[in-house]
């Protein structure tokens, strides 16, 4: 009988239909998203992606774009892309031109000497691509070298292995906004 009474929301996000800007924005990744198996597939993971992105990227049209491109190079290096946008929040915080203390740049952070050991000649780290394939290539070699182990993975990612204070944030924002549901 309470429950009645109480003037609840009958959904947790957004209702009604997109506005038309958006459909054609989803409709634009929806076709260009080829790492996903089928057509729903990315529509839905682009749509529940994109409003745990917002708070980063107000813009949808770059929220879409940088979703897009994550997913298709999280898949290319057989990687989670909900492990590459937890990263991407911790070492970045999505701003593509990020330039740590240690010299480290771009959405994954990556160290520019990865661009003579991996990279082509007009590679550019603050190109989304070259530092999203860069970073998940990366990433998943010390995931193997580690043998799955995602703790041992991070901190040789990010060169703090054996301290556990950055795999901690990497799995915590993992598990806060970007857990599958």
């Amino acid at each position: 009988m309470l429950a009645a009474t109480l003037a609840l929301p009958a959904h947790a996000g957004p209702t009604g239909e997109p506005e038309p800007e958006l459909r054609a924005l989803l409709a634009k990744n929806i076709g260009a998203a080829d790492s996903f198996e089928h057509r729903f597939d990315a529509e839905v993971w682009l749509l529940d992606m994109s409003g745990r992105l917002q708070r980063f990227m107000p813009d949808a049209a770059q929220r879409l774009e940088l979703l897009r491109l994550v997913h298709s190079e999280s898949r290319r290096a057989k990687l989670a892309p909900e492990l590459v946008l937890a990263v991407i929040e911790v070492e970045s915080g999505f701003n593509r031109y990020a330039v740590s203390s240690a010299g480290a740049q771009g959405l994954m952070q990556i160290m520019p000497f990865w661009l003579k050991e991996i990279g082509k000649p007009d590679d550019n780290l603050f190109h989304a691509r070259t530092n999203l394939r860069m970073g998940c290539t990366i990433l998943k070699f010390y995931l193997d070298k580690e043998r799955g182990n995602l703790v041992g993975a991070l901190g040789r990612y990010n060169g703090s292995y054996g301290k556990p204070d950055y795999p901690m944030l990497v799995v915590n924002a993992l598990n806060r906004r970007w857990y599958r549901s």
